[in-house]
């Protein structure tokens, strides 16, 4: 085990820190980090924890991925290390999700970590400092001493606080403040963790939210939408023929789940609930497979010609093998970086050469939906 990993679970399981506040640590030291001028320490943290490779680096969008390894909306929610990313390894970020009003988030405890099943329960609720907030610290980052130099994602959610059927308008709202300052857009109304959010998954409630941001956009930002894994095969369907229709970009499979029934946890060791009874969604392990069969469905629906990020259970090679395999051209990463350690990009980037070497491919785009 690696000393990183080590380092963790002795400050969870030891010290008993809660996963949130632990959190909130490690985001203000890569803040503080992305706006120091030293340049050894950058160089240093590109060398241990990043890998280059061009068989790895793809361009969809018009966008450079140097790799395919992304970090997945939830974990920088407000844009404080946007510098850093790129020194860990990543090919990509993702920030959010950002709501057009700042909004605290649902009561705490919200986040807990479920070691057992290899995975974590949140209820964060979108909690973020807002869409204006976000612009200016990316528009002040434009002059920060380590600039990012991979895509950078802005995943929109819906406030709380605006009705469901003025979520289009608010959507819309968010998009206009950011568009200047993200390379490409999801549209979030997966989360489980807003009331009614998912609701507007339905294609008669999605569509009125794409055609307010498409109006805005008019096509010059690629526009992605994630959904949830538990929506039935044909809603997934219908999901997907709404991307076609309103040129959609993309599609990232998938967000959390509400499915309980497989965790091997049966009651929150935080709050003494049973687990069926908690809400929130479930990320890591329990959410792999389920994440796969949706690449899946969305790759054959379209004959691999809508590009999907895939994201849920990725914690090694194999696992990120595949969801490419599957149909993803991307994936992102968060409960198994928070579980592994900085050290897992590099690991899955090696082990995704490796088995381009194995397989007898040139790049990785050539390994894109090879299972189907």
């Amino acid at each position: 085990m690696e000393l990183f990993p080590m380092l963790e679970q002795f400050i969870f399981a030891g010290l008993k820190v809660d996963p949130e506040d632990l959190h909130h640590w490690v985001m203000g030291a890569l803040g503080w980090l992305s706006h120091q001028r030293i340049v050894s320490y950058a160089t240093f943290i590109d060398r241990t924890l990043g890998l280059t490779d061009d068989r790895l680096g793809q361009t969809l969008w018009g966008l450079t991925f140097p790799n395919p390894v992304g970090l997945a909306a939830g974990y920088d929610k407000d844009g404080l290390a946007v510098g850093m990313w790129d020194r860990l390894g990543f090919g990509a970020v993702e920030l959010g999700t950002v709501t057009f009003y700042p909004q605290p988030g649902n009561p705490r405890p919200r986040l807990f970590r479920l070691t057992q099943d290899r995975a974590v329960l949140n209820r964060m609720g979108f909690n973020n400092e807002g869409a204006e907030a976000m612009a200016e610290r990316l528009k002040d980052g434009q002059h920060c001493p380590t600039p990012h130099r991979i895509p950078i994602g802005i995943n929109l959610g819906k406030s709380k606080i605006t009705p469901l059927e003025n979520a289009a308008a608010d959507y819309g709202q968010s998009f206009r403040i950011l568009r200047d300052w993200g390379d490409y857009f999801v549209v979030n109304v997966s989360s489980p963790n807003t009331p009614g959010l998912r609701s507007l998954q339905d294609a008669s409630q999605l569509s009125i939210i794409l055609e307010a941001i498409q109006q805005e956009n008019q096509g010059h930002k690629p526009l992605l939408v994630k959904i949830a894994p538990d929506l039935e095969d044909g809603a997934i369907a219908d999901v997907v023929n709404l991307a076609q229709t309103y040129q959609l970009s993309g599609i990232i499979a998938t967000n959390t789940t509400i499915n309980k029934r497989s965790l091997k946890t049966k009651v929150n060791p935080k709050t003494g609930a049973l687990m069926e009874e908690e809400q929130g969604g479930i990320s890591g392990v329990p959410l792999g497979d389920r994440s796969t069969e949706v690449i899946r469905l969305i790759w054959q629906h379209t004959q691999g010609q809508l590009p999907i990020i895939g994201v849920g259970g990725i914690f090694t090679p194999e696992d990120a093998w595949e969801k490419i395999t599957a149909g993803a051209s991307l994936i992102q990463v968060y409960t198994g970086w928070v579980y592994e350690g900085p050290w897992m990009v590099k690991r899955i980037l090696q082990g995704l050469l490796d088995k381009l070497e194995e397989e007898g491919l040139d790049t990785l785009a050539d390994a894109i939906g090879r299972n189907n």
